[in-house]
């Protein structure tokens, strides 16, 4: 090829197809910058650049359409789960093709074992892994919209045309419109083709705030979900589910009573119970609390809170002989925390004999499909599975525990089924945020700091979703597999913020008796809460602000320039009434920093407020967080995202957390499981994103729950002169009383109105 490769160059493909259809060249993507030497491995390689590298060889699978009707059709390899990457897809599309955001048609594309690892939803990682690759397909449709165009209106060169708004213009008025060239565009062999991107300073959509493009129909109550799909036939179905944490099934006393139950269709015993079909999920509420079931002993029988912090304390590794200098230190704990998103855990499935169907919300749907075949007895090509969009994830929609279990219960009824876990299903048995923690020492002598220490000790996080494929996911499960995943996970992920000499932070993990999984930002959170009090500690031990200490051991212009920018929009240091505070924290992770100016309310007028059925404590009354995520391709997405970080890092640090007791979760629905509520939310939030010169973007999904939640617990300890080291803060209150665990779930509601405010 004559023409170089540049920074804005690239080679891709026009696919035979009867209509046009672009796609990216195979490793397209530029390589992450290296700063070297560096004492910091995220800097060489962060766990974005290896889900990147790994999405990289199947790049050229995911294709660009133009439609005759003038649409751009798009089906995105990743799952739309509220954070508006659907609407940021679009964009990109938009910007390169010259087309109206709106004409732009972005689906979730079906689970496609050819691509690999490129269909895993998580790490923050989508925009960065399909930034180049969509752009480049659409420019290559743009390219072949304009040649065909140029034979149409009969001009001389492509330069004579303008391509704007789906409507190509010759220099003499002459129009026409991309849909009429759609099929005149396309190729009937498949041809390589290099071409330019658009440059940052032409961009007129990418950087510029836009509304997501499913904003109508999601506050319409248009959007669709799984448990909104009619598939023919599909009925409702929920699982009568042990008392303890993976109990399993002995007898069933009055299955036959059961299946005589009104509207119920079929009773079966399954791996995770017993499950019930009917025509109502009233009537399978019903029917599972009328269910007597005797079971066996689960896989934490008679475990608590006390006796898990007695298997974390013996499992942590040491920190080695104590320094002959002053040294800083604290053991944090974080209990266990719900991984449950505001749509229930639900899929639909139709199974027969000779293959399956099957509808949910995915984010490993390759690995998914591929357990489910394994489970089903039937080859992988014979199952089918579509992903739905999500309503919100935390991470859990990483795994498909909903879509397996939905499938084996349509195989033995022989029918379709739409299958909900109740809300008591997920607090007790679904996923959770691992119990863990974390000790920190820091060294330092006068002005200096000579070492930092950490040592992260969790219950096991499992990862057994790979990295969205079988086999990685096979290898993450076995006995040493899921000790190399969390370490990679682990030291790919975590990023030191400071010059603080040596330092070292490592990861044990214990206990393989829970259901576990990534909660959003994963490790980070509990990681950076504890050092973040510690950099307070020792600010205060050598008689500096903590502001002007962060600032002054900060690693990173970038990250000293969004703390500069909270410190200055949130006033810092500002007078405040007594037991109220500021804090200040900063968070690093995937080629973006953080960082999060908190004030909070401590006052006993304000901690003993009565809340119905709540827990009250401590309030947040104002958050400034400064982002800067390189280029944001959709700023009003990002601040969006800002927001729901936020408020998972304010729950983390005050009310949300799980109980356990003799083997299983006290908490049974959201209203004794106290994610951020109004009442705790700040009536006072300002977002600031920091303008950037780079041409990447960095991501966004998770980075604001660690620097968030870090703030909230900095700002309590000023504000109460103490050092929590217990998160939850209100963990210790039990304000509900829990529900039995037998039957599972509690009845319907039948008094809805009498509780609406």
């Amino acid at each position: 090829m004559a023409e170089s490769l540049g920074r804005r160059r690239f080679l891709g493909y026009v696919l035979a197809a009867p209509t046009l259809v672009a796609a990216a060249e195979l490793g397209s993507a530029p390589a992450a910058d290296a700063q070297l030497p560096s004492p910091e491995l995220t800097d060489l390689l962060d766990l974005n650049d290896m889900m990147t590298a790994a999405a990289l060889p199947t790049s050229g699978l995911i294709t660009v359409e133009v439609d005759t009707d003038g649409t751009v059709s798009f089906a995105l390899p990743r799952a739309e789960v509220g954070q508006g990457i659907t609407t940021s897809t679009a964009m990109l599309i938009a910007e390169e093709l010259g087309v109206p955001v709106d004409r732009v048609r972005v689906t979730l594309a079906d689970a496609r074992p050819e691509l690999v690892f490129n269909q895993l939803t998580g790490g923050s990682n989508t925009t960065i892994a399909t930034y180049i690759p969509i752009r480049v397909a659409a420019a290559i449709a743009r390219r072949r919209l304009l040649a065909a165009a140029a034979t149409e209106l009969g001009a001389s060169a492509t330069d004579d045309l303008t391509l704007r708004g789906g409507v190509i213009t010759d220099r003499s008025g002459g129009v026409v419109d991309i849909g009429a060239l759609a099929g005149r565009a396309a190729s009937t062999r498949t041809l390589q083709v290099p071409v330019e991107l658009t440059s940052r300073e032409k961009f007129t959509v990418i950087g510029k705030p836009h509304n997501r493009i499913d904003a109508l129909e999601a506050v319409t109550g248009r959007k669709k979900f799984a448990m909104d799909l009619d598939v023919p036939g599909a009925k409702p179905t929920m699982v009568c589910r042990p008392p303890t944490i993976n109990g399993e099934v002995g007898s069933v006393a009055n299955l036959a009573e059961a299946r005589a139950m009104p509207g119920v269709t079929d009773v079966v015993v399954i791996t995770g119970g017993v499950a019930v079909r009917a025509e109502t999920f009233g009537q399978c509420v019903d029917a599972v609390r009328a269910l007597r079931v005797s079971w066996k002993p689960g896989t934490a029988e008679g475990k608590s809170d006390e006796s898990v912090l007695g298997e974390l304390a013996a499992a942590e590794l040491p920190l080695g002989l104590r320094p002959p200098v002053p040294t800083v230190e604290a053991t944090f704990t974080f209990y266990f925390r719900s991984n449950s998103a505001l749509e229930p855990n639900c899929a639909v499935a139709d199974v027969r004999s000779d293959r399956a169907e099957i509808w949910s919300a995915l984010k490993s749907p390759i690995v998914a499909k591929q357990a489910i075949a394994a489970r089903l007895g039937l080859p992988s090509g014979e199952v089918a599975v579509y992903v739905t969009e999500g309503g919100g994830s935390f991470g859990r929609k990483l795994f498909f525990d909903a879509a397996l279990e939905a499938a084996e219960v349509s195989q033995k009824v022989g029918k379709p089924v739409k299958l909900m876990w109740h809300r008591a299903d997920d607090s007790r048995q679904g996923r959770t945020h691992p119990m863990a923690t974390s000790r920190v020492r820091v060294a330092h002598l006068g002005d200096l700091v000579l070492g930092y220490q950490q040592r992260h000790t969790s219950v096991r996080t499992d990862l057994g979703h790979g990295l969205g494929e079988v086999i990685t996911a096979m290898a993450a499960r076995l006995p040493v597999g899921d000790i190399g995943f969390s370490q990679t996970f682990f030291h790919l992920s975590q990023e030191m913020s400071y010059n603080f000499g040596a330092s070292t932070q490592l990861l044990n993990e214990t206990g393989k008796g829970f259901n576990t999984g990534s909660m959003r930002n994963v490790y980070s959170p509990d990681v950076t809460c504890a050092r973040e009090l510690i950099v307070d500690q020792l600010a205060a031990r050598m008689g500096k602000d903590p502001y002007r200490f962060r600032r002054e051991f900060l690693r990173g212009s970038r990250s000293r320039a969004v703390l500069e920018k909270v410190a200055e929009v949130g006033e810092w240091g500002r007078p405040m009434p007594a037991d109220t505070a500021q804090g200040i924290a900063v968070h690093t992770e995937y080629k973006a920093v953080s960082a999060a100016l908190v004030e909070i309310d401590c006052r006993p007028e304000t901690v003993n407020r009565p809340v119905r059925r709540g827990v009250t404590g401590p309030r947040v009354t104002r958050v400034v967080f400064a982002v800067d995520v390189g280029l944001a391709v959709n700023p009003r997405g990002l601040e969006a995202q800002m927001m729901g970080c936020i408020s998972d890092g304010i729950a983390l640090a005050l009310t949300s957390s799980l109980h356990l007791r003799d083997g299983h979760f006290l908490e049974a629905s959201w209203d004794n499981y106290f994610y951020t509520r109004q009442w705790n939310t700040p009536p006072e939030l300002k977002i600031v994103v920091m303008p950037s010169t780079s041409e990447q973007p960095g991501g966004a999904g998770e980075l604001g729950v660690a620097a968030s939640m870090a703030a909230v617990a900095c700002a309590y300890g000023r504000a109460t002169a103490t050092l929590p080291t217990s998160f939850p803060i209100n963990h210790g209150t039990l304000s509900f009383e829990p529900k039995p665990t037998t039957p599972p779930v509690p009845p319907s509601p039948t008094d809805g109105l009498n509780h609406a405010w």
